[in-house]
């Protein structure tokens, strides 16, 4: 995959997106159990200009989350990171994973998506006994 537009395409084709701005497209992957979790795609470049796509779900506000504990679990993980971003003016934390676009295949890609989402369902979960707000 070479540009956001493909992968747009690609995403858009097997899910209904709730997001569709130039380069942050967003949609909730269907779980099991009838659960949900919002996946956001967006493009970025890094210092020479190459283009990468970060794939993001929330998992829940970050106010009072021991941020030892966040360091330890990106420590243990082998796909996705731990990160706070503002998610509708408070910070959240989000599980990331940055892709860069020469390297991205369709399968690679829903690959990160389906773990990245099961994932992120499980911290949610954890986190908030078990609810499923994002």
């Amino acid at each position: 995959m070479q540009s956001f537009e493909q992968i747009r395409s690609h995403v858009g084709a097997r899910h209904s997106l709730r997001t569709n701005d130039p380069y942050l497209i967003s949609f909730d992957l269907t779980l099991d159990d009838a659960r949900h979790q919002g996946i956001y795609l967006a493009e970025m470049d890094d210092e020479d200009g190459q283009k990468y796509l970060r794939i993001s779900t929330p998992i829940g506000p970050f106010t009072g989350m021991d941020g030892l504990r966040c360091l330890r679990f990106n420590w243990e993980q082998r796909t996705g990171y731990l990160a706070v971003s503002d998610l509708e003016g408070s910070p959240y934390l989000q599980l990331c994973e940055n892709r860069p676009y020469a390297l991205l295949t369709e399968a690679e890609l829903d690959r990160v998506i389906t773990e990245l989402g099961a994932l992120g369902d499980r911290l949610e979960q954890a986190i908030s006994s078990g609810g499923d707000s994002f």
